[in-house]
């Protein structure tokens, strides 16, 4: 009972037990998966238990509302999973860290005398330059900052491409003293920058940037850029699960169960987090289990604050004992399964789905970052960006997506289990 003290340097709540009987769905091998998970949806309905479905988790999860590290919604979110892995024969713990949130207190830009109310993205310094407006051509690339001049002026670009913290760096190595990021639709977006940035650095919307993006002079005069921001400590919440007495796995399978404020996170991330907890009760009653933790983390959206507490409090010999992190991150919209991390695992990943993609070496910032810092083997599971991200309308996942995903992961734990030492 004492595994999880063994492993963490801080102390973790006491863990409870509790074993029911599971359902172990049946996957097929490393080929035509796509194919056999429709064959299995066609098939007659089989026998089920009362255990819940990856999307009847996801539905829970949503009719909570959003999942605001720090909330009595994350205490409740964390309740209901650890109650589910409990029901799967697993003993289960929080782990809790705090952190600094950032907290936007109103940021705008004024362009002209015109006030553009934005959003300041999460990581941003806070600051009022005041300089000339410099449109920074496609996406923000260092290569697209060497095409104007940004020294001393507020730079302006679009969103999309690569990661907002990178488009953030590139601004300030250019001299920029600011930075405003034009959303890729018409709305409002949330954004996170994954470490902390020199200059302020705004979101607006689709519909305000378009007309300053698009001005056939690339730069404005009077242009002031307000972000008023401030910080409030926060206490995360990850939930830790594995079979008693299970002190060192070889796979730890995670996935961030919160979400960003006024979004119920149906796709980001309860669909991540469904897909873990469907794992653990695939893997429950085989021998695989005994090799596997599980972890839902906290603080994801805030800046990978769970993931990042974990590691850090990880002894250094547990993170070296892993053959593989596996994340899964909005993975319930998206016909198309994208897959990054180490390349021997993203290798066998596509190996054993022949129709998912690869995208970057690291696959932006999510959970498995941290653990990659560390040397730990990663395997990214995504299926990019869709309408609803961030919005109060990210109510639904395909069903489908969910099972699929989970059976790939299924082979891939396996094949990472029963492979030679430095075949992964």
């Amino acid at each position: 009972m004492n595994s999880q003290r063994a492993i963490f340097s801080r102390p973790t709540q006491k863990r409870l037990f509790a074993s029911v009987s599971v359902l172990l769905l049946g996957f097929t091998g490393c080929t035509s998966l796509r194919e056999a998970v429709k064959a299995q949806d066609s098939r007659s309905p089989l026998p089920q238990p009362t255990l819940p479905s990856a999307n009847s988790d996801v539905e829970a999860l949503v009719q909570m509302g959003p999942r605001v590290a720090g909330t009595p919604v994350m205490e409740q979110a964390s309740r209901y999973l650890m109650d589910e892995f409990r029901k799967a024969g697993y003993v289960t713990a929080v782990q809790t860290f705090t952190y600094e949130k950032f907290d936007d207190q109103g940021s705008s830009l004024t362009v002209n005398g015109n006030l553009l109310k934005g959003l300041a993205l999460r990581g941003s310094a806070a600051g009022r330059p005041t300089a000339r407006l410099v449109v920074v051509p496609n996406v923000g690339r260092s290569t697209d900052f060497a095409q104007v001049n940004v020294k001393g002026a507020i730079a302006i670009t679009r969103r999309g491409e690569i990661p907002f913290a990178e488009k953030a760096q590139n601004a300030a190595a250019a001299g920029a003293i600011g930075l405003v990021i034009v959303n890729n639709a018409a709305d409002d977006f949330m954004g996170t920058l994954t470490q902390k940035s020199a200059i302020p650095v705004l979101g607006i919307s689709g519909e305000q940037g378009k007309s300053l993006l698009e001005q056939s002079q690339p730069e404005q005069p009077n242009v002031t850029l307000t972000v008023n921001a401030g910080q409030r400590q926060v206490t995360g919440r990850n939930v830790v699960a594995h079979l008693e007495g299970v002190a060192q796995p070889q796979v730890l399978v995670g996935g961030h169960y919160d979400s960003v404020p006024g979004s119920p996170g149906a796709n980001d991330n309860a669909s991540g987090t469904a897909v873990v907890l469907a794992i653990a009760r695939n893997l429950a009653r085989t021998p695989q289990a005994r090799n596997v933790w599980f972890v839902a983390f906290d603080g994801e959206e805030d800046g990978l604050h769970g993931s990042k507490a974990f590691v850090e409090q990880a002894d250094p010999t547990f993170l070296k004992g892993l053959k593989g992190m596996l994340n899964f991150d909005m993975v319930g919209v998206n016909a198309q399964l994208r897959v990054s991390g180490t390349p021997a695992l993203t290798k066998l990943a596509q190996a054993i789905d022949s129709e998912a993609v690869t995208f970057g070496s690291s696959g932006g910032g999510s959970d498995h970052v941290p653990f990659a810092a560390k040397g730990v083997p990663i395997l990214f599971f995504h299926r990019g960006l869709e309408p609803n991200y961030h919005k109060p309308t990210d109510t639904k996942v395909d069903p489908n997506l969910l099972n699929e995903t989970t059976a790939a992961a299924l082979t891939v734990i396996k094949e990472v289990l029963t492979a030679t030492p430095g075949s992964t």
